[in-house]
C-alpha cells in the first residue's frame, strides 16, 4: 500500500513536543465517523484453530516461501471486504509487525516487517516506536485492505491520535483500535460489578484528552465473559475509532469479529503470526 499522507510519518528523531504536535495534526486529519464503502454486516469471523492463522495450501507469502498448512483453499466472495489484523512482537531492539489479511473469515495473505526501535516505550507515543514497522509491513501486502483492526488505541488517546489513528490516516484506510487497557478517558456509566458478555459502555473524554469533556471517544466492550464473573472474570476491551469508522460502528464490528474469543480474530491471527515470525528474525 502507498502512503496517502507521508507528511505524518512517525519520525522517532523528533523531540517529544514535536511528536505531540504531529499527533494533533494527525487527529485534525482523522475522520471519526463512518466513511467506508463496504457493508458492515459482511464483516464477520468464525472460531478458528491455530492452523487457520496460516495461508491456504499453495499460496505464497510476501517472502516467497511456501506455507505447509493443510487449510483448504477458501471460497471467499470478491465483493467481501478484506480485513487486516495488525499486531507487534519484539526481538531484542527489533519491532516485528505482522499483518494478516482475511476475506470472509479466511486468510488470504500475510506480511511482516522488522525495524529497529529508536525510542523506548512512552505512553501516548507508541506510533513513533512501532509505526514504521507497521507501515513497512503494509507495503508488502499485494491485496488491497478495506479495514484494519490494530492492536492499540485509536481515538482513546490523550491527543486523539493513537497508533490506529496514525496508521489509518497515513494510509487513508478505515481503521479501529483495540486496546486491552484504558489509556485515558472515563466510563460514562460505570457498571455495578463486571460487565456481561456483549455489553458496551461509552468511554468519554476528560481533562486528559484533547476532545471536549464528555465526547464519546470509544467503548468498553465486554467481548467475552464467564457465566459467573464473581468467581472468574474477563476484562473488557477498549475499542475506538482509528480513522473513517465511528465509535459506535467500531464497537459493533469488533463484536462481530470476536467469534467467541476475547480478542477479535484479525488481531488474534496477527498475534500468532508475529510470534511465528520472531522465531526466524535475526537480531
Amino acid at each position: 500500500m502507498r502512503l496517502a499522507h507521508p507528511e505524518f510519518a512517525p519520525d522517532a528523531s523528533l523531540s517529544r513536543e514535536e511528536m505531540e504536535e504531529l499527533q494533533h495534526e494527525v487527529a485534525d486529519a482523522a475522520i471519526f465517523e463512518d466513511a467506508f464503502e463496504f457493508d458492515p454486516e459482511s464483516v464477520r469471523a468464525e472460531p478458528t484453530d491455530d492452523a487457520q492463522t496460516h495461508l491456504p495450501t499453495g499460496e505464497d507469502e510476501n517472502e516467497g516461501e511456501d506455507d505447509d498448512s493443510d487449510v483448504a483453499v477458501p471460497t471467499e466472495s470478491p465483493e467481501s471486504p478484506v480485513v487486516v489484523g495488525v499486531d507487534q512482537a519484539f526481538v531484542g531492539d527489533l519491532a516485528v509487525s505482522a499483518v494478516v489479511a482475511s476475506r470472509d473469515g479466511e486468510v488470504v495473505e500475510r506480511a511482516h516487517a522488522a525495524v529497529e526501535t529508536e525510542i523506548p516505550y512512552i505512553p501516548g507515543l507508541l506510533s513513533f516506536r512501532e509505526g514504521t514497522a507497521i507501515l513497512r509491513a503494509f507495503e508488502e501486502l499485494t491485496v488491497e485492505p478495506d479495514l484494519a483492526i490494530v492492536d492499540g488505541s485509536g481515538r482513546i488517546h490523550f491527543r486523539e491520535a493513537g497508533i490506529a489513528t496514525h496508521i489509518g490516516v497515513m494510509l487513508d484506510l478505515p481503521a479501529i483500535g483495540v486496546a486491552k487497557n484504558l489509556l485515558c478517558g472515563d466510563l460514562r456509566d460505570p457498571p455495578e460489578g463486571h460487565m456481561a458478555e456483549g455489553e458496551r459502555v461509552p468511554v468519554v473524554s476528560n481533562s486528559r484528552v484533547s476532545a471536549p469533556d464528555g465526547t464519546v471517544i470509544g467503548y468498553a466492550l465486554q467481548s467475552r465473559q464467564y457465566p459467573n464473573p464473581d468467581k472468574r472474570h474477563v476484562n473488557p476491551l477498549y475499542v475506538s475509532s482509528g480513522h473513517r469508522v465511528s465509535a459506535e460502528t467500531a464497537a459493533e464490528l469488533v463484536w462481530q469479529l470476536c467469534a467467541g474469543y476475547k480478542l477479535p480474530e484479525p488481531t488474534r491471527r496477527a498475534d500468532a503470526y508475529a510470534d511465528e515470525v520472531t522465531e526466524t528474525v535475526d537480531t
